[in-house]
């Protein structure tokens, strides 16, 4: 497990090379873009990042991450940090950057023990391809994760049974899922437990409820939350940085930004099917070795979906994925 204790962010030796400078050893809490919160022990210090961060990490939208171990130098002037360099990782949780620098990663944050997606059973509706995309980049980074369905609340009688198939499509998967309700306090006690001494990143889009969640186990915390559009039916984005959060009972949460699509990166086509546990067992089954369960005949994996070993949802999201992925690959060429 991951621990983030002020015992882990003492000072550390001053530089050789220049007795007169103070080095400490922090953890990035919050980034807002040029800036970032590093703790160390009960302080926090505003610092900026080196500019040949930047410059070395130029497919990385972000080279700082929430999370992140770094060593800083003080600037007793103001009290702000330099961060000199960046420690390296246990995992990360990146996706594929959006919008103009579309195709660089975007790490979301770093040395977490589990990650967390919560989707709603409405307002917005349920994306099961989001949450398949999700548990791929987690599989990547070898990252535990887990599913929160929120707003139970909400739930109609006729809805419920479509709410169960889910829960026990991932479930029976081996993911630990949890029903809640920050409105009506439900779910809250198993959730906290969950949290509970470890450092969990919370992710999903807008309007799910994450950061009303949060503030339910946890108070304090006061974290902004918003409203769903009536027109769209899509949150708004409240949370506009990630921020990682201490737990009164032991523990750190991140909060992230909504994100409405979740790019996955990093996988080679014929290696998906690999990081997606209910097609793992049949890949070495089909006719040809090269078989990229799409197409091809005398394929194991359609066969399975065909008489209901795989959920036909869990399938088209391998689809979804694998042709993002097979297009990102023809660009490279």
């Amino acid at each position: 497990m991951v621990s983030l204790h002020s015992d882990d962010l003492r000072m550390s030796p001053p530089d050789t090379n220049d007795t007169t400078e103070t080095q400490l050893e922090g953890v990035v809490t919050r980034s807002t873009g040029s800036w970032y919160d590093v703790r160390v022990g009960d302080q926090v210090i505003p610092s900026r990042a080196r500019g040949k961060f930047r410059l070395t990490k130029q497919n990385v939208t972000n080279p700082v991450a929430v999370g992140d171990r770094v060593t800083i130098r003080l600037n007793d002037e103001d009290n702000t940090g330099l961060i000199l360099s960046i420690h390296d990782r246990t995992n990360k949780l990146s996706r594929r950057a959006a919008g103009h620098r579309r195709g660089e990663e975007h790490v979301m944050v770093s040395n977490v023990d589990r990650a967390w997606i919560v989707q709603a059973v409405k307002r917005p509706q349920f994306n099961p391809a989001f949450v398949d995309r999700v548990l791929v980049a987690t599989a990547v980074n070898e990252i535990p994760a887990g599913l929160i369905i929120n707003k139970i609340d909400l739930l109609t009688e006729e809805e419920r049974a479509a709410v169960m198939d889910v829960h026990l499509r991932y479930a029976d998967l081996g993911y630990p899922v949890i029903t809640t309700s920050a409105t009506e306090n439900l779910g809250l006690a198993r959730l906290e437990t969950e949290l509970k001494d470890q450092v969990s990143v919370i992710t999903g889009p807008s309007g799910t409820g994450k950061s009303s969640l949060l503030n339910a186990i946890e108070p304090g915390l006061d974290v902004e939350t918003g409203e769903v559009s009536e027109s769209t039916r899509k949150g708004t984005h409240t949370t506009t940085h990630a921020e990682l959060h201490p737990l009164s009972v032991g523990g750190y949460v991140v909060d992230t930004p909504g994100i409405r699509e979740f790019g996955v990166r990093d996988i080679h086509p014929k290696d998906l099917a690999h990081f997606f546990p209910d097609l793992r067992p049949y890949v070495n089954e089909c006719k040809f070795p090269d078989c990229t369960h799409d197409h091809e005949p005398g394929c194991a994996i359609k066969a399975a979906v065909d008489r209901d070993a795989i959920h036909p949802a869990r399938y088209e999201s391998y689809l979804r994925i694998l042709d993002s992925l097979q297009e990102e690959e023809e660009q490279r060429f």
